[in-house]
């Protein structure tokens, strides 16, 4: 059994390639479809589930580059009593002091809640990094399970740090390594400034044993830079280098605002991929991508802000406007590279029957050489009325139809209390 649609208008997401038709959706992890052509037989009906999508446009759903679902229960909470005066300040004081406070409920919720809404935003793949230092292991299976819940595909790992001791460090990647015995992720590490030569070391060990990547911040802040350069005498990007961590294809850097032209160019000539984060990087106040001189291995990712890779795709290209002038075209290639990614390093779960469907009237024509503008210009997350994650329908008439959503928001809520209550006497106490 699979889903037909029918009438629509289909939009290869790599070639731009626009085909008034009807598309056959095989059900399944790693599918397929089939374009049926007006001059083509009539598809068969019979046993298959038939969506109307007369008027509608129908493309690739979309991929997370990099995401905290850790994140997603912190939305309003109070501020800490003193204002952050920096990056580092905002991490203790906000980041760290959440993490600490999550438990099995507040991360199944949390996960829950970034899978609605990435689905809603029509994303079906997310890449997340972890943080949960009193709750580590087994974090990684409630995540995904919730994920599974939902309908959203995922690749996953454990952020491991010293920041909380040597032992936690381990305990970090004691998780990861679990989770990978299972299925599919990365390493995580958190950056280098909390990642010691030892930890560095275990880490990278183990992404060759198991044949995966890290999944680490790099040069985020300039802080990440001067303390490499305090403690270890050299650039960020050269420590993880030498550590072997840019020879992984599977690697993930993340951020990489504060690079020099020799780091840029290593990257560059690395397999390595890195994650562009417009919006958090201006929210932190840490400065703004720049894509000169790292290739072409540039993905987007939301950093744990929303689920909307419509809206960071924007951000991307209005505030490169003004470091490096970056096309519409260009712009369009980081948002799908996530899947060139995923793809060439045999990930399971961004397969062809990955799919979003939008309901977008424009009032001028769409052509394969103006589709990226009405991309960053037009089409937003309000557009989407149906989501297909491996041939199945997630989001119907934009609701999502594989869990009770009132009810899993509801219960969100509830945790959401009890974790700031949490967090503010955390603070109190420290």
């Amino acid at each position: 059994m699979g889903i037909l649609l029918k009438n629509g208008t289909f939009i290869h997401y790599d070639t731009l390639e626009i085909l008034p038709c009807d598309v056959m959706v095989d059900e399944g992890p790693d599918k397929g479809i089939r374009i049926i052509e007006p001059s083509d037989d009539p598809a068969d009906e019979k046993g298959h589930t038939v969506l109307d999508c007369t008027g509608k446009l129908i493309t690739k759903s979309f991929a997370i580059g990099h995401h905290h679902t850790y994140s997603a229960l912190a939305r309003g909470m109070p501020p800490p009593g003193i204002t952050p005066a920096n990056f580092r300040e905002m991490l203790n004081s906000i980041w760290w002091s959440l993490d600490k406070c999550l438990d099995k409920e507040t991360i199944r919720y949390s996960a829950l809640s970034t899978a609605i809404a990435a689905a809603k935003s029509g994303a079906t793949f997310i890449i997340d990094h972890h943080a949960s230092p009193n709750c580590i292991k087994g974090s990684l299976s409630i995540i995904a399970r919730a994920f599974d819940e939902v309908g959203v595909n995922h690749l996953l790992c454990y952020e491991a740090t010293d920041r909380d001791g040597q032992d936690k460090g381990m305990k970090g990647l004691n998780e990861s390594e679990r989770y990978l015995q299972k299925g599919q992720g990365l390493i995580g590490l958190h950056a280098s400034f909390t990642v010691g030569p030892e930890l560095l070391k275990k880490a990278v060990r183990l992404s060759q044993k198991h044949d995966t990547g890290i999944h680490i911040h790099l040069a985020e802040d300039k802080y990440d830079q001067e303390h490499c350069l305090q403690t270890y005498y050299q650039q960020v990007t050269h420590r993880l280098n030498e550590a072997g961590v840019l020879d992984l294809p599977k690697t993930i850097l993340v951020h990489g605002l504060h690079l020099d032209a020799r780091e840029r160019k290593m990257i560059r000539n690395k397999a390595c991929w890195v994650v562009e984060n417009m919006e958090s990087n201006l929210k932190n106040k840490v400065g703004c991508f720049n894509g000169s001189g790292l290739g072409d291995n540039i993905m987007l990712g939301t950093d744990g802000m929303h689920g909307d890779m419509l809206r960071s795709a924007k951000a991307a290209f209005f505030a490169g406007q003004l470091h490096e002038q970056i096309s519409p075209l260009s712009l369009y290639r980081r948002f799908r590279n996530a899947h060139r990614y995923l793809m060439q390093n045999n990930f399971s779960g961004d397969g062809d029957n990955n799919l979003v469907i939008f309901h977008y009237d424009s009032p001028t024509e769409i052509t394969r050489e103006n589709l990226p503008a009405h991309f960053l210009f037009g089409i937003n997350n309000a557009h989407i009325t149906d989501v297909i994650a491996n041939g199945k329908i997630i989001v119907k008439d934009r609701k999502v139809c594989t869990i009770d959503e009132s009810a899993v928001l509801k219960e969100a809520v509830a945790c959401s209390r009890k974790l700031w209550e949490k967090v503010s006497q955390l603070r109190k106490s420290s």
